[in-house]
């Protein structure tokens, strides 16, 4: 598995294509707002219609997103319920098994399928991995958190159900987070050496040659130390699956069984990643409330994510096997969203031949917060536009779409429909906010001295057309109670009406923390101004 191209960021001055693409997606969402001025100017009606075109889709997205929500959240209450440590012993022994169910009724998520898998498993038994053979790498990332973070995140992994002597735990931090980081580091290894099949302690140097400051290269550093690990042990390297965490992700019990089961089912387990459900909620009762509201609505977008499988891309923690990753060389090391881009990069190394699998078991991580209320603020826009720099694979993407046919990588018409997605996705970010808030009294505000009726009545319709468009938010109201850990003792019943009041905040986190921190990617990447270290989200352990 050999890349055939450089699969790298490019440093430096980039060539003309890559920055045409690069300034795109700013150029796009700048024209956006643009337009419907100027056709507001010239002829209101134009305008109107243009405005209704774009915000037609809102109404469309409402519908979807309400149904996903649903439809997502039922899928996974129904995977929490399965045994996934059953069903792995029961890929031990296929024949046996299938003898055993086969014919049972049972309503347990994906059952039927379950059974048919021990009958391909059966029936060519020699091409499929044991689960006792099956060993998960867990690398978490650390910059200079306290033991109080990262302790409860490793207890996490630690009381998975699968066994912890086929888990090799590493944690990965760095050299500058200095002296505390390191005393930090000495003590999770001598309360959990033992525990695991090893513990390992990685530290990333710094200032290492051809690498951003961001999580990208730790990641790599350690998984290199690993690949040597693995071999001094002389593991067997096809059957280990390595997953990313950050320093606050605690995993779900049943999320290491649940990735074992799907590597061993899929034959084409080596071009495949294994995508949990990142749900924002390990302290959300303790948030304030903007930060809770981005948190649960970022909660959403991945349950609905992991409804649309060909849509599905890496984000945050993820799994993928540890010989496919050795072979690509890991992670980018010149980007600062490692995660997202780690989609990118595995497709055009297997040629298209890559797939994000959804796996229906959470792993949860912190909302944002900082030591005040003011610094929380500015701490989660550094977060979101973190994510937002996304935009970046635009031309990444771009340049290996449109270009010659001998020096494609991947059929044009298979990758365009992907290509367009994250295009239109990072435009729609920056743009719907403001166009659904404001755009509105665009075309009276450009006639003021016109007696157009369409102009003057163009605020109401609009109004109109966002009532209907809140049935998505009511939805997302009624299951975030359902999703929401238990209220902590601390707090009185009356928090749960705060978790309620503070949706009325969705239009105004949408227009600062969605669209403006999108508007200051695209931004930078349109002036080549790029964003080369990545700025830590301070976490907070409320007491």
């Amino acid at each position: 598995m050999r890349p055939s191209q450089d699969l790298e960021i490019p440093q430096g001055k980039r060539k003309p294509l890559y920055r045409f693409f690069e300034i795109l997606p700013g150029a796009i969402s700048y024209g956006a707002i643009i337009l419907l001025f100027l056709l507001s100017w010239l002829d209101p009606v134009i305008g109107s219609i243009y405005l209704f075109t774009l915000i037609a889709s809102t109404l469309v997205k409402a519908v979807a997103v309400a149904y996903r929500t649903i439809q997502g959240y039922e899928v996974i209450k129904r995977a929490g319920r399965v045994d996934w440590a059953k069903r792995l012993q029961d890929l031990e022994t296929p024949h046996t098994s299938f003898e055993r169910l086969h014919g049972e009724d049972n309503p347990s998520y994906h059952f039927d399928r379950h059974i048919e898998n021990l009958k391909m498993i059966a029936a060519m038994e020699n091409e499929y991995p044991k689960p006792s053979q099956i060993y998960h790498v867990v690398i978490m990332t650390a910059y200079d958190e306290g033991f109080e973070v990262l302790d409860p995140s490793i207890e996490a992994v630690k009381n998975t159900t699968f066994p912890n002597e086929r888990i090799i735990f590493a944690l990965a931090y760095e050299a500058r987070g200095g002296e505390e980081m390191a005393k930090t580091a000495l003590k999770l290894v001598n309360k959990y050496q033992g525990v695991f099949r090893d513990f390992l302690l990685v530290q990333h140097p710094d200032n290492l040659p051809n690498e951003v400051i961001g999580k990208g290269p730790n990641l790599t550093y350690a998984g290199q130390a690993v690949a040597k690990y693995v071999k001094q042990q002389k593991l067997p390297v096809e059957n280990i699956v390595v997953t990313s965490l950050d320093s606050d992700n605690r995993m779900a019990p049943k999320y290491l069984d649940s990735v074992a089961y799907e590597f061993i089912v899929h034959p084409n387990r080596q071009r495949l990643s294994y995508q949990p459900v990142s749900l924002f909620m390990n302290n959300i009762w303790d948030a304030p409330a903007p930060s809770r509201v981005i948190a649960v609505s970022n909660s959403f977008f991945n349950v609905i994510s992991t409804m649309r499988p060909h849509a599905l891309r890496n984000f945050a923690s993820h799994s993928q096997p540890l010989q496919a990753l050795e072979a690509m060389n890991f992670w980018s090391k010149r980007t600062i969203v490692e995660d997202g881009h780690q989609y990118w990069r595995s497709l055009f190394f297997f040629r298209g031949d890559y797939t994000v699998l959804p796996i229906r078991i959470p792993i949860y991580q912190d909302a944002v917060i900082d030591e005040t209320f003011w610094k929380t603020i500015k701490a989660q826009f550094v977060q979101v536009r973190r994510w937002y720099y996304g935009a970046s694979d635009v031309a990444y993407v771009g340049t290996r779409l449109f270009t010659k046919k001998e020096n494609r990588i991947m059929p044009f018409w298979q990758l365009f429909p992907k290509f367009w997605r994250l295009l239109d996705g990072h435009i729609t970010l920056a743009i719907l906010a403001p166009i659904v808030a404001f755009g509105g009294w665009v075309p009276m505000i450009m006639n003021l001295s016109s007696h157009e009726m369409v102009a003057y009545s163009i605020p109401s319709i609009v109004g109109i057309v966002e009532t209907f468009a809140s049935i998505g938010l009511i939805v997302s109201i009624l299951v975030s109670f359902k999703i929401l850990p238990k209220r902590p003792a601390k707090y009185r019943k009356g928090k749960n009406i705060l978790m309620v009041i503070q949706w009325i905040l969705m239009p105004v986190t949408s227009i600062l923390y969605q669209s403006l921190a999108a508007f200051y990617s695209q931004t930078r990447l349109m002036l080549g101004k790029y964003m080369e270290k990545f700025d830590v989200t301070k976490k907070v352990v409320k007491n």
